[in-house]
């Protein structure tokens, strides 16, 4: 059973990295369409579509729970303003031909997790990862030399999903009732956005029907990969999913040099390289780890 479960969670954390990964697609029918305008109605629907959920799944009791404990609302407030600051960052790169350099700041996210961890959480790190933290910053830092600027993109991407991630750990709140309280800060500011707008005349008015449909299936891309997630989270090992997780960016960067015809150079290519080199590194070096700690236990477990 516990074979079967697992297998079933790497298939739900696939189809969640695999969705992810597409976004781009999603994004680019909807280019004519100002960024800040598919944040706001991305709130809306993703509240909408969980609050359904949460409905149907008879969970709105839990809310209350959570809504009591200051130090939890208060995590939910800075998880849900990161939230939304990586998902406008995300959705105007995309729609500016700035792929590449989106999926950049997703492969750099890992490594800088671990980073945090150590200056945050006092987690405690082997030589080999700090080998790899040492040649992601190299590889971040010939893309800032050749263009004579910092990559923002990748590194605001990196930045607001590596604190989103502390922020939910720290508050420990199940993903949907997170998504839905998360959603549920931002949502009236972009409402009033969506039906005053900023010079009092709303933006939803112009808006075709085929446009206006997808619009409302932005809460819906949002809502399932996460949900995916949460399921392969429960029974897949964090090294899997460790692994998994590049599907994403990967398929980020596929659509864009190969599909949308993005510039890549061979800066590029050294830049992600190094990037690749750090992620093989860490991620060996940690099944390694996981593996001994594994032994350790089974010999400790032998002994008694």
């Amino acid at each position: 059973m516990e074979e079967k479960s697992s297998k079933i969670g790497v298939l739900y954390a696939f189809a969640a990295y695999i969705a992810w990964g597409l976004l781009p697609i999603y994004w680019k029918t909807l280019q004519g369409v100002p960024a800040r305008e598919i944040l706001a109605h991305r709130i809306v629907w993703s509240f909408a579509f969980v609050a359904i959920l949460i409905l149907l799944k008879k969970q709105w009791g839990r809310i209350g729970i959570v809504l009591r404990d200051r130090s939890k609302l208060f995590g939910l407030l800075l998880s849900a303003l990161l939230i939304t600051a990586n998902w406008y960052i995300y959705i105007w790169a995309v729609n500016s031909n700035k792929v590449v350099e989106a999926s950049l700041g997703y492969y750099f996210n890992p490594l800088l997790v671990v980073l945090m961890g150590i200056i945050v959480l006092g987690e405690r790190i082997d030589r080999w990862q700090i080998v790899s933290l040492i040649l992601a910053a190299i590889g971040v830092l010939i893309l800032t030399l050749e263009y004579g600027k910092i990559p923002w993109i990748s590194l605001g991407l990196a930045v607001t999903f590596a604190l989103y991630g502390l922020a939910k750990r720290l508050v420990n709140v199940d993903s949907l009732l997170g998504l839905a309280l998360e959603t549920a800060v931002v949502t009236p500011i972009a409402l009033i956005y969506l039906l005053v707008g900023v010079n009092g005349g709303g933006v939803i008015g112009g808006t075709g029907v085929s446009t206006m449909l997808l619009l409302m299936g932005t809460g819906i891309i949002t809502a399932f990969p996460l949900l995916w997630f949460a399921n392969a989270a429960k029974s897949v090992p964090f090294a899997t999913i460790g692994f998994i997780q590049y599907v994403s960016p990967t398929i980020n960067l596929l659509l864009g040099v190969f599909v949308y015809h993005e510039e890549f150079t061979a800066t590029h290519a050294w830049s992600f390289g190094f990037i690749w080199v750090a992620l093989a590194v860490y991620s060996i070096s940690r099944i390694f780890f996981l593996r001994r700690a594994n032994l350790r236990a089974a010999h400790t477990l032998q002994g008694k």
